[in-house]
């Protein structure tokens, strides 16, 4: 592989890895009665619309379908992505699911 391929490889992967990131996020929201969309406004309000974050949505399954996400593990992919103010605003919805 020459320089340019490698580039190209490494840009698709992680392309993909951050697509998997944006699916799990999608599918804890579906999966706790929570709205991706409105989650990720509130964490990035001056953001245009999320189109990876549309497509997941409607690839979600319904919650009785879906598998269980762990909150901590949710919380480390976004940390990977570097996803800090989505964790912020993951973690507030954790903590008010947890005094409930």
């Amino acid at each position: 592989m020459n320089s340019k391929e490698i580039e190209e490889w490494v840009a698709a992967n992680y392309q993909r890895d951050e697509q998997m990131m944006v699916d799990a996020f999608a599918q804890w929201c579906i999966n706790h009665d929570l709205d991706p969309v409105e989650l990720y406004i509130r964490a990035y309000p001056n953001q245009a619309a999320n189109e990876a974050l549309n497509q997941a949505v409607s690839l979600s399954l319904p919650k009785e379908e879906a598998p269980v996400i762990d909150d901590d593990a949710l919380l480390h992919i976004l940390m990977v992505f570097d996803n800090e103010e989505l964790g912020f605003v993951v973690s507030g919805e954790i903590a008010k699911r947890k005094k409930r």
